[in-house]
């Protein structure tokens, strides 16, 4: 199973099956609309389609924030709707981890710290982390991975 792990955010972490994965910068630029922010993701998951398979869709859940951050939660709300619509329209299942579960996976603990999710990929996979966000979409894959299975088939074949 060929799966995409998203930590979607203005700083987007991704991880793939078949790719180490990085972050994608979905900044807005002076005299942009906000909405560029979507549009520039739906642009970087269409490339990365042309460029690899995808079966499954993970993501990081817009779920709920401290007061300061609903900003930030308002973002990432957006941009997983845009992830549902984009697997929606190309046939593609996706499915969202609570930041809780992501983090108990990885580390043990539901309220890790960014260091502390950082410095547990750093021992798995190297030096390779990008960021937070990047470490994130690695332990979305590896959960993702844990959870459905390295199967071979794709969906409604």
């Amino acid at each position: 199973m060929k799966i995409l792990a998203l930590d979607p955010a203005t700083k987007c972490g991704w991880s793939h099956t078949d790719a180490v994965g990085g972050v994608w910068d979905l900044s807005v630029k002076r005299d942009e609309s906000s909405g560029m922010r979507m549009i520039k993701l739906r642009s970087k998951l269409y490339d990365l389609l042309d460029a690899v398979e995808i079966d499954l869709v993970v993501f990081e859940a817009a779920r709920h924030a401290a007061p300061k951050m609903q900003g930030a939660l308002v973002t990432q709300a957006k941009l997983q709707s845009v992830i549902e619509i984009w697997g929606d329209d190309q046939g593609i299942q996706y499915r969202g981890y609570s930041p809780t579960e992501i983090k108990k996976f990885a580390t043990g603990k539901g309220n890790a710290s960014k260091a502390m999710m950082i410095e547990t990929a750093q021992d798995k996979w190297g030096d390779i982390i990008e960021d937070d966000n990047h470490a994130d979409a690695l332990w979305l894959l590896a959960l993702a991975t844990d959870q459905y299975g390295p199967r071979t088939r794709r969906f409604g074949k």
